[in-house]
């Protein structure tokens, strides 16, 4: 059992298809398969990271909708994936609403940083949060609630828009919500190095934030995108797959990075 607090990471990106709820996924089951207790919390109402890692809530279990509405905590809502050291909060298309009932609740960018400050958190040494892709009320809260943001971004045109957007939206929040929200690292996914274009952007990407960008980058790989329809992470679908072994890559160097209380 760990006594310091755990590391909370939003996982997030406005723009879709850019590899962010598998950086979730198998970013959490990589810190996992390095035996540190991970929580993943999917604050996304198409829910692909709960169905992603097999989860299947029914209708009376409480999800991350309950989380933010105070209808139900963490420790309540939280629940085993089948991979070692890994638990989720799910969520559901419930979670759509969700963002138009926070209009009217008094403090309603902290729903999730409260809810974080509860029960329920001890033991774990990260909390991952799958963002949507928007910069809604619920990425804010997200943004609200985390020590540190982690950005997926994929290796194609067009790589960089929406992110400028995105760090005006960190920077907003730093001033106004959570001026202690660090930036863990920028994640280059999708990458296809047999062609010149992805060696562009990953070019690009490191020439804008320098030493922000992982050195690991996440190849293309078919195994990566089968996993999901099967409900598990790519280390427990394909361990010994390119995409397995990026992320567990990525996780050894997301250790390294942090070091001290959080390093391995």
């Amino acid at each position: 059992m760990f006594h310091v607090k755990p590391r909370i990471v939003a996982v997030a990106n406005q723009k879709g298809g850019v590899g962010k709820t598998t950086t979730a996924i198998n970013l959490g089951a990589a810190l996992a398969a390095y035996e540190h207790e991970t929580l993943l919390v999917d604050l996304d109402p198409q829910a692909n990271c709960t169905s992603g890692v097999g989860c299947k809530p029914d209708g009376g279990d409480p999800t991350s909708y309950q989380v933010l509405t105070g209808a139900g905590s963490i420790a309540q809502a939280s629940r085993p994936t089948g991979f070692p050291h890994l638990r989720i909060v799910p969520s559901t298309a419930d979670l759509a609403g969700a963002e138009v009932e926070l209009v009217g609740m008094m403090g309603r960018e902290f729903r999730l940083r409260d809810a974080l400050d509860g029960d329920g958190i001890e033991g774990y040494r990260f909390i991952l949060v799958d963002c949507p892709p928007s910069l809604g009320l619920l990425t804010v809260n997200a943004l609200a609630a985390a020590d540190a943001l982690i950005v997926p971004i994929q290796c194609e045109y067009f790589a960089l828009e929406g992110l400028s957007d995105l760090m005006q939206t960190v920077e907003q929040v730093r001033r106004f919500l959570n001026p202690s929200l660090a930036l863990d690292g920028i994640l280059l996914t999708m990458y296809d190095e047999r062609t010149n274009l992805a060696l562009q952007v990953a070019e690009e990407v490191r020439s804008v934030f320098g030493n922000d960008v992982f050195k690991t980058v996440v190849p293309r790989n078919v195994r990566l995108a089968e996993a999901p329809s099967f409900g598990r992470p790519i280390h427990a679908y394909a361990l010994r797959s390119r995409g397995s072994q990026a992320y567990l890559q990525a996780g050894r160097e997301y250790l390294e990075r942090l070091g001290g209380a959080h390093g391995a």
